[in-house]
This record gives C-alpha cells, structure tokens and sequence, in this order.
C-alpha cells in the first residue's frame, strides 16, 4: 500500500515537471523570435529561466518537505525528554519529573507525550495513530498520519501542508503566481509579434496555452490571497473549513480568530519562526477574544498580550 502511494506521489510530481517544462518549451519553440531575441536580452531572459528553475526547486523541495506528524514530534520531545534526565541526573538534580504514563516539560507549553491511558489525555488521542493530538493537529487519512498545524493535503504536491512546510508552500505559491505572470506576458508578446504572419495551428496552439496559463495564473492568485490571509491571522485552512467541527472552535464567535497574536506577530511567527520542539499555542480567554473581536485595525497589528 505505501508503495502504490509513493508511486503515485512521484507520478504526479513528475507530471507537474514535464507540464512547466512542456508549457515553457513550447514557448520557445512555437516563436523563434523569442530565441533569437536572447543575446540582445540575456538578462532578460537568464531571470526568467532562473525563476523557473527556482519555482521547480522550490515545488519539489515542498513536496519532499516534512509536514510536521505528530509522531515524529512526539520522538524528538522524548530524545530532548531523555537528555534532560541523563543530564539532570547526573548533576545531582531532584527536579526531573516523571509521572506514571506521562512524560513532560516543566513548561505546560511543550507537547506533551502520551504513553499510557487511563488520563484526560486519551479524549485527544488518535484512534489511527494512537498517538496524543495537540489542538491545530488533525489525521490525516491521504497520508495516514496525524499532522502538527494541519491545513490541507494538496494532491498536486502528493504531501500535507503542515507546522513543518506551510512557509514554504506560501513562498512556492508565490514564485509560481510570478513565473505565471511572467509566461502569460511572454505569451501575449509572442502572439503580438506574430500576428497574421503565422499559420492558423501555430496561432491556435499559441491561443491553448495562453488560456492554460491565464487559468492557472487566476487560481494562483486567489490561492496566494486565501493563504496570505491565513498567514496574517494565523489560521488554516483545516480551521477555516471545518470550525463548526472542531470543538475547541464550534462556540466562539465567527469573527474571532482565537490563535491570533497580531498580525506582525503573526508574519513573524510564520516566517521566523525558531526551530526547534513543537510549542502549543495557548488560546486566550473567552473574555480576551470578545474584547479582540471589536479591535481596530490598527490595533490588531500588536496585541500586548498573548
């Protein structure tokens, strides 16, 4: 089974390859003025090509990404766990803490693992997995695994989109938006050059790919804009979707964004974001969220608390 789903993943990794070379190409192949126009615009055309080559690099580094599963989080708590204890141990310390099914942090943010049963604990755990999920994380059932900061599974990169590799889905998005754009100006010059000169199936083909690349350039678009919205408020997709299901969500008001911190906190978090152990973010009080409800604009750039 997981090699048929590997097969897949790369089958369609591999389609997305040969589609921006097949729409590039024939771009160069279908008008030769484009060809021989590159020694007097070689920078010109050299950008184009690295932007292309970096967009390619880019989808595959995203696809080959960890999205964040919970799994894996939840050993490397427990290797930092481990470490904490030799060395807490062998200083002499009397603050290492271990309680019977359970091993955590001191700090009541860090993930906590769930070895046992018989807690308050096991209402969050996953029947698949049988791993404990943290609030944001969902299962799954594209991958069979439970993800950190769940947003979506994207079938055309063949992975999740999580904690681990939402950043660098934006940033592909976003150069794909602009090589779009970009082939869609080459197109219409192309065509312009050509005009009547050319024969009907070379202008028709010419016509075809346009339209393909004005589709996809439009749905770009909307996907940056969904996602940059998502990133300002800190949100996903998973939350926007589905919160009347998720039940720490179904009860607060629709126009509260609970996980927020502001939205230059927010950016920040997303795109600097320290690596390191999965920190559970804490959702303020009701009474918090009521008062962030009516902010202002400007007062929801920063909130002085978190």
């Amino acid at each position: 089974m997981k090699i048929v789903s590997l097969f897949s993943r790369w089958r369609t990794r591999i389609f997305m390859i040969v589609l921006h070379v097949v729409v590039v190409g024939l771009l160069f192949l279908l008008d030769r003025d484009v060809v021989h126009q590159i020694p007097h615009h070689l920078w010109y055309t050299a950008l184009y090509l690295l932007l292309f080559v970096l967009t390619l690099f880019q989808y595959l580094f995203t696809a080959g990404s960890n999205p964040g599963y919970v799994d894996d989080a939840l050993k490397d708590e427990m290797a930092a766990e481990n470490e904490r204890f030799l060395r807490d141990y062998s200083l002499g310390s009397g603050r290492v803490e271990r309680s019977k099914g359970v091993a955590s942090y001191n700090s009541s943010t860090r993930l906590t693992v769930w070895l046992g049963s018989g807690s308050s604990s096991s209402n969050r755990t996953c029947p698949t997995c049988r791993v404990y999920q943290p609030p944001r994380s969902k299962h799954c059932h594209d991958c069979n695994r439970c993800v950190l900061r769940f947003d979506h599974y994207c079938a055309w990169l063949g992975t999740c989109v999580g904690y681990g590799n939402h950043c660098r889905f934006w940033w592909y998005i976003f150069e794909e938006t602009v090589l779009c754009l970009w082939t869609s100006v080459m197109y219409v010059t192309s065509l312009r050059s050509a005009g009547r000169s050319s024969s009907w199936l070379h202008f028709s083909a010419m016509i075809i790919l346009l339209v393909v690349v004005l589709a996809a350039l439009i749905f770009l678009v909307l996907l940056l804009l969904f996602h940059s919205y998502l990133v300002i408020t800190n949100q996903t997709t998973h939350e926007l979707i589905r919160r009347k299901r998720i039940p720490e969500l179904r009860n607060l008001p629709e126009n509260v964004k609970p996980y927020s911190k502001g939205y230059v906190r927010n950016i920040y978090s997303f795109c600097c974001a320290p690596s390191g152990l999965y920190e559970i973010e804490k959702m303020p009080s009701i009474t918090i969220l009521e008062e962030r409800a009516n902010y202002s604009f400007l007062e929801s750039l920063y909130f002085n608390c978190c």
